[in-house]
């Protein structure tokens, strides 16, 4: 087994840490969730730092074992290419940028609603109390879907756990520095090239994503998913905008 590099090292640590801090000690789940999780702007638990704690929170063992063994397959690849400030500046920018396009989503589909529900004559303390209090007005469901209320009240609510964004990210700069490298998922019996693998995985989340199906159960943020995968994109070719696509192209350097 390689050694573990320090950047991909000190973010396994912590996730760790967190996971063990959130789920092992005795009354701090609801805590921590409540300060470190991802939260909705106009909801009074947000805070700016949010952006970056939430990297670190998971929702359950299997939330957090597939993406750090995807940080401990990819990562250390892309560290050892670039360096650890570069890759740790990397991760920290894909999953900032997919918390931010995740939050932008839902702040559009949110402001759709409301003005809907606005324009149906539901005055705003009638709306902030189904948002407090998840108790659907008999007056406000008989003219608008319950499915469409029920995503208004968790786009405010529902708070966004988890590394899933930066993993895409890191995965699609996996993708185009190593595009012929075959990856084997436990969902496809046979190692397929990166450079079909990923996009598969992107299409299938923006399917997800606008059709609210998804294969593997509900509470999946698609959308930050795609939004760590563009910005990953663009911070690829920013760095180095004239290289050609499928070739090691970021500098080794830190």
């Amino acid at each position: 087994m390689p050694k573990l590099s320090a950047g991909t090292r000190a973010l396994l640590i912590l996730n760790g840490l967190f996971f063990v801090v959130t789920y092992w000690v005795p009354n701090m789940r609801n805590r921590m969730v409540d300060w470190f999780a991802l939260f909705f702007p106009m909801n009074d638990h947000f805070q700016m730092w949010q952006f970056i704690s939430s990297l670190f929170m998971h929702g359950s063992v299997t939330h957090l074992f597939f993406n750090m063994f995807a940080l401990f397959s990819f990562g250390m690849i892309l560290e050892a290419l670039w360096g650890t400030r570069k890759f740790i500046a990397f991760y920290f920018i894909v999953g900032i940028g997919a918390g931010l396009i995740y939050i932008g989503v839902n702040y559009f589909e949110f402001k759709g609603v409301y003005k809907e529900l606005l324009e149906l004559g539901f005055r705003p303390v009638e709306i902030q109390a189904l948002l407090d209090t998840g108790y659907i007005n008999p007056k406000i469901g008989s003219q608008i879907a319950d499915g469409k209320l029920q995503e208004f009240y968790s786009h405010y609510n529902g708070p966004v756990l988890g590394a899933s964004g930066a993993i895409y990210g890191i995965l699609v700069a996996f993708g185009m520095m190593f595009p012929n490298a075959k990856l084997a998922f436990l969902f496809i019996p046979v190692p397929v090239a990166a450079k079909y693998i990923i996009p598969a995985l992107l299409v299938f989340d923006l399917f997800s994503g606008v059709t609210g199906f998804s294969l593997f159960g509900g509470n999946i943020g698609h959308f930050a998913h795609i939004g760590g995968a563009i910005i990953g994109f663009l911070l690829m070719l920013y760095w180095k905008p004239n290289a050609k696509i499928g070739s090691s192209f970021i500098s080794t350097s830190e």
